[in-house]
């Protein structure tokens, strides 16, 4: 039995900005050693991945709204 070929990583536009980045998932995706992870909202329904500097100014976002109590 052979191992499958690994898959090729995506080549993506962020949802939120444009810029054209690669997405590796399921397999080694950059995301994956981000140090946080965001839930899935319901802009997540319409929304694909995010390139890393919206995925991290997202995660800014959602953590200012968790110390201020949102």
């Amino acid at each position: 039995m052979t191992a499958a070929p690994p898959i090729p990583p995506r080549r993506l536009a962020c949802a939120r900005c444009g810029t054209a980045f690669e997405c590796g998932a399921p397999g080694d995706c950059w995301c994956a050693a981000e140090p946080y992870r965001l839930p899935l909202t319901a802009a997540g329904e319409i929304e694909d991945c995010l390139c890393p500097a919206c995925l991290r100014k997202a995660a800014a976002v959602a953590d200012s709204r968790r110390v201020a109590g949102e």
